[in-house]
């Protein structure tokens, strides 16, 4: 998948925790989702100074995306034939380090639980 595809999918999908998502969706989205957040902070820095802690452009656009961070994720997870809820070790601290290991391998080939292999070919 190319980013300009991973991002259409990011929002076609923007709730949608259901399906299995590609490395290459995963990473493109999670680039997109910083770009985003930096231009809002560069958008923050123009309007409201260098001085100013915190802006108002930023935060809303990191929070319109994170509900499609968090599908995305949930879907990479399925990919992996995880499920949702080991989003949850990102919080103990040492699972953000098992989260980005597990989200740079390759997912399970062929079907799994949470859907048909997306990168087998029809």
């Amino acid at each position: 998948m190319d980013f300009v595809g991973a991002i259409k999918n990011g929002f076609r999908n923007y709730a949608n925790a259901a399906g299995r998502a590609t490395r290459s969706e995963f990473w493109y989205w999670t680039l997109f989702s910083f770009l985003v957040a930096a231009a809002g902070a560069v958008i923050d820095m123009a309007i409201f100074g260098a001085e100013k802690e915190t802006g108002l452009f930023g935060p809303l656009l990191s929070l319109a995306l994170l509900i499609p961070d968090v599908a995305v994720s949930i879907r990479r997870l399925h990919d992996l034939d995880r499920k949702w809820a080991w989003l949850l070790i990102y919080f103990t601290g040492i699972g953000a380090i098992v989260l980005l290991v597990w989200f740079c391998m390759k997912g399970t080939s062929g079907p799994n639980r949470f859907g048909p292999d997306p990168l087998a070919r029809s």
